[in-house]
């Protein structure tokens, strides 16, 4: 397990549900992953629920406007990446082809934040911090460990990133046209092939979470009310995965790690 204190640029800081029934996520999210459940009140009738590991955030849920809901924003994982300097990166982003939806905004003086849709249709936002951090905890079952950006244009978005956070895109030994995301020293994610989207669904980020058992979460977060898109299966040297909806429709994957030898 691993403490968290600082995230750096480019990394994946935070992640956030945005859902149509707060309090379902929240007994669906804390039965399946043991996440401690924070609320704070936000204005009239509206709450942010921050998950907490171990005494760490882990991530957090929010209701989605009725305006949004009206729009026809389904709910969904909303991931952040960490930037030094939200201003900057807004710029940045805008200047490689992305499409700024909100901000740069300060949240009072837990950090600055921007929305942003890049050139091939999926949301992320930026987090630059003050008082929050983002994720605190790494590492530990129901910590996120990886995403994936389900793209239907693999080159023009890896252009993208790679512009706006400096990521190295690389193919893996496997063939498959799976590119592997480098911030830094660190793998962080990928972006698949776009025939291995999924169809009917539109661009986005898909978050993975750690499990201890694959199966056994899988077979939980069903008995739960979550629909199985993709049962267990096992990824060659790296471990097993699964894909589910939540009860409310947000879709994310649970994977289990091969054991270090």
């Amino acid at each position: 397990m691993a403490h968290v204190e600082k995230h750096a640029p480019g990394s994946f800081c935070w992640l956030e549900l945005a859902t149509t029934d707060q309090d379902a996520a929240k007994k669906f999210y804390s039965s399946l992953f043991g996440w401690a459940i924070n609320d704070f009140p936000m204005g009239p009738g509206e709450v942010y629920t921050m998950f907490d590991l171990e005494g760490r955030n882990a991530a957090a849920a929010m209701s989605i406007s009725p305006q949004l809901r009206q729009q026809g924003v389904p709910p969904h994982w909303m991931l952040y990446m960490a930037t030094d300097n939200a201003d900057q990166t807004t710029a940045k982003a805008k200047q490689a082809g992305g499409k700024v939806l909100a901000g740069p905004f300060d949240v009072m003086e837990f950090g600055r934040m921007a929305a942003i849709e890049d050139p091939t249709g999926a949301h992320f936002n930026i987090w630059q911090p003050k008082q929050q951090p983002g994720i605190g905890i790494t590492g530990v079952a129901g910590s996120l460990c990886w995403a994936d950006l389900m793209s239907p244009d693999q080159d023009r978005a890896a252009k993208f990133y790679a512009e706006v956070f400096a990521w190295e895109l690389s193919p893996g030994q496997d063939n498959t046209g799976y590119l592997h995301i480098k911030n830094g020293a660190d793998y962080i994610g990928g972006i698949p092939p776009a025939e291995q989207r999924p169809p009917n669904v539109p661009p986005h980020w898909m978050l993975y979470f750690q499990v201890e058992n694959c199966d056994a979460s899988t077979a939980k977060a069903k008995s739960l009310g979550a629909k199985v898109l993709m049962e267990p299966m096992n990824i060659e040297k790296v471990g097993r995965m699964a894909i589910v909806d939540d009860p409310q429709g947000a879709g994310f994957a649970l994977f289990q790690p091969l054991p270090h030898n």
